[in-house]
């Protein structure tokens, strides 16, 4: 009889999953044609591209929106059970409450795997190919600037002149043993310069004790300017939309962010986010049946569904916050990716003791 309810369960709070995993995927394409409607609304491009672009965008956004759709997800299952009288039925069968938890956190968790594995995996792709497609409209796509095991590579075009920019390292708003090589139009070139130490804070860099090679003649200068669409704030951003990178990607880009001496900490807190997501999205679900079971007596389907909401909120803004701490580096990564689970899962244990009683 057991596995007959175990199964009920299971295939119920799939059923509820993938229904309101629909709902949102629709919503938030609807919302995102709209968007890209606006972008493309002064170009020449085909009618069908907002779509196109949108269904490439979206799996990206709804994966940030798991832990609202996984608590949403159980507040319906709950209340199908209730309105249908199945939980008096589990209770008076030798189901407790805590069983019920016990398989809900269970489904969860594989359907949690399978979102880092595959959805993931998807996601960072399609949203990879689509940050390429939006950079061929953008007024940024004569530049480009990224970062592999051979040091930082930056694509700059200022004046009709194209520069080539290689540095090995990056500290604060300073490159290191930096190669610049510099091209008319026509690719003819212009000249080169080597220095070992560049002020990159505003778009005038200053090279400092610069070699340049200019008509096959090779000079030493003290210092040189040089005019750039790069700066350190817009640099640090072009590395900020790890999104598009997949698990595996993440972990290359962060060994070659430690050679070139750049901070690791939005790609560490990314990491660990994909890593402990099946546990967040366990959590939430149990928090959600914790407030089902404690409002059962509640006939008020709106206020149950708004007490799940504005928990959902609370914890988005508090876990956001500790994200921002862990990457402005005011408190250890560590501390600021497992202090809102290691909090929500203190909360849950607590408000979990008495739950056969509800």
């Amino acid at each position: 009889m057991i596995k007959t309810y175990t199964k009920f369960l299971i295939n119920g709070f799939i059923k509820s999953f993938l229904n309101v995993f629909f709902v949102m995927m629709c919503l938030v394409l609807i919302l995102n044609i709209l968007k890209e409607i606006e972008f493309f609304s002064n170009k020449e491009v085909n009618s069908l591209y907002p779509v196109y672009l949108s269904i490439m965008n979206s799996p990206s956004i709804i994966f940030e929106m798991f832990p609202f759709i996984f608590l949403i997800t159980t507040q319906f299952f709950f209340l199908k059970l209730f309105n249908n009288d199945e939980i008096n039925i589990f209770k008076y069968s030798g189901l407790k409450n805590i069983k019920i938890v016990q398989i809900l956190s269970l489904v969860s968790f594989f359907i949690g795997i399978l979102i880092i594995t595959l959805f993931y995996s998807m996601s960072s792709n399609l949203q990879h190919y689509y940050l390429q497609i939006k950079n061929e409209f953008s007024k940024d796509k004569l530049y480009l600037a990224v970062i592999n095991k051979n040091g930082l590579w930056i694509k700059d075009v200022v004046e009709d002149k194209i520069s080539i920019i290689n540095s090995s390292k990056i500290n604060s708003n300073f490159l290191t043993n930096t190669f610049i090589t510099t091209f008319n139009k026509d690719f003819d070139l212009v000249r080169s310069i080597m220095s070992d130490k560049i002020d990159i804070k505003n778009n005038e860099w200053l090279i400092y004790d610069a070699t340049i090679f200019e008509d096959n003649i090779s000079k030493k200068v003290d210092l040189i300017t040089f005019n750039s669409n790069f700066d350190q704030k817009r640099m640090e951003s072009l590395f900020s939309n790890l999104s598009s990178l997949s698990l595996l990607r993440l972990i290359d880009l962060r060994q070659n962010y430690k050679s070139l001496n750049y901070s690791t900490t939005d790609v560490e807190i990314q990491i660990y986010k994909i890593i402990t997501y099946p546990l967040f999205l366990v959590l939430m679900t149990i928090l959600s049946s914790i407030i089902m079971f404690n409002t059962k007596k509640t006939n008020s389907k709106i206020l149950k569904i708004i007490i799940g909401l504005s928990l959902s909120i609370g914890i988005y803004y508090i876990n956001n916050l500790f994200n921002v701490m862990g990457a402005t580096e005011k408190i250890p990564i560590i501390i600021s990716v497992w202090t809102p689970i290691i909090g929500l899962f203190l909360i849950n244990l607590i408000m979990l003791v008495n739950i056969n009683e509800k």
